[in-house]
This record gives C-alpha cells, sequence and structure tokens, in this order.
C-alpha cells in the first residue's frame, strides 16, 4: 500500500468525468490481486463458543443438529390425576393427589396476587422503566453530539493544515516555474553565447588561413 498524499480540500479535478470510476477500477484491481498470506488472528486463542452456552442452550443446539422437532409444551404441571387405578383404595395415593391439587391451588393463587400486582404497580413500574430509557437515550444523544463535534474539529483542523500546506505548494510550485524560466533563459543566453564563441573561431581560423 502507497503512502497518501492526496489533499482533497485544494486538489483539484476529483468530479471530473471518469476519475470516481477509475479510482473505483483500481481499487478492485487490487482486491482481485492481493491474496493475504499471514493469519492475523494466530496471535489469539481459538475461539470457545461454549463458554457463553447454558445447558439450555447445548440442549437446543444438539436438537437443532439432528434436526429434532421441538418439544411441546408440558402441561403436566396444571393437570390433576387421581391415583393410578390399582390405588383407588389406598389412603396415600389419594394423599398425594390432595397434596398435588393444594400446590397447583397455591400456584393458581401466586398467579392471581401477581396479576393483581401489576394491576396496581406495573403502569408506575413501566414508566419508571420508560424513564430509565429516557434517561439512557439523551445521555447517548449527548455522547453522539460529542463525538460528531470531535469528527468536526478534526476535520476543521485538517482542512486548515491542508490549506496552509497548499499555500506552501502553490508559493513552491511558482517559484519552480520561475526558476525553471530563468534556468530556460540563462540556458538559451549560453547556446547564443556558444554559437558566437564558435563564429568567432571559424573567423579566426579563416584569418590565420
Amino acid at each position: 500500500m502507497g503512502e497518501v498524499d492526496a489533499l482533497p480540500y485544494i486538489d483539484q479535478g476529483y468530479d471530473s468525468t471518469g476519475v470516481r470510476e477509475a479510482a473505483v477500477a483500481m481499487v478492485e484491481e487490487e482486491c482481485r490481486r492481493y491474496r493475504p498470506t499471514k493469519n492475523y488472528l494466530e496471535a489469539l486463542p481459538p475461539l470457545d463458543n461454549s463458554s457463553f452456552e447454558t445447558p439450555a442452550m447445548a440442549h437446543e443446539f444438539e436438537r437443532l443438529q439432528n434436526r429434532l422437532p421441538m418439544e411441546t409444551l408440558s402441561m403436566k404441571r396444571y393437570e390433576l390425576p387421581p391415583p393410578p387405578p390399582g390405588k383407588l383404595s389406598e389412603l396415600n395415593a389419594w394423599n398425594d393427589s390432595i397434596s398435588n391439587s393444594m400446590a397447583q391451588l397455591e400456584h393458581q393463587s401466586v398467579r392471581t396476587i401477581n396479576l393483581e400486582l401489576m394491576l396496581e404497580y406495573g403502569c408506575e413500574s413501566w414508566k419508571a422503566y420508560l424513564d430509565i430509557l429516557t434517561y439512557m437515550q439523551a445521555r447517548s444523544q449527548a455522547r453522539l453530539q460529542e463525538l460528531q463535534k470531535e469528527i468536526q474539529e478534526v476535520n476543521w483542523n485538517r482542512k486548515s493544515k491542508q490549506m496552509q500546506a497548499g499555500e506552501k505548494l502553490r508559493a513552491l510550485e511558482a517559484q519552480w516555474v520561475m526558476l525553471v524560466s530563468k534556468n530556460y533563459e540563462i540556458e538559451q543566453v549560453c547556446a547564443k553565447l556558444e554559437e558566437k564563441i564558435m563564429a568567432q573561431k571559424e573567423l579566426m581560423d579563416k584569418a590565420d588561413d
């Protein structure tokens, strides 16, 4: 890759017809010819995706890999089965069924309480959450404005330096043109002097003869 020596704030001709197409063609040609020979990640340890996997995720990934259907939602916890047919006369079996029924009843009672709490405090909780989101948005917006200001300052500094460099380049170019012109004039004078000297020598040689 060559050094970047362009001065876009003072260079001319970028908007000329065909310039953009030529630049894109050069980039595409370089991309076709470039073949990376070094693995830039060889210094890093191999990526371990399993460190982020939970048992449930690992089980799901295995199911997807084996192309197995997704398990349906189990409703067993909501069932109230009676004792098995062979244990209808056993007291312990009926006690187990009653305990399961009471557990299910308590679970539904807790769900009802949670719904009541949500109806009473859900709006305020949601408002508090929205306030947090608004605060985060304001912080992000402020940070974005800071970054945009920094970018603008960088662009202004770059433009200022390039304009100063452009003035120096133009002065040096004018000086170069002047020196080249003077050199040309001197060369012309020297050439004429050489012609005169040669002519004088020829006259002197003829006079001697």
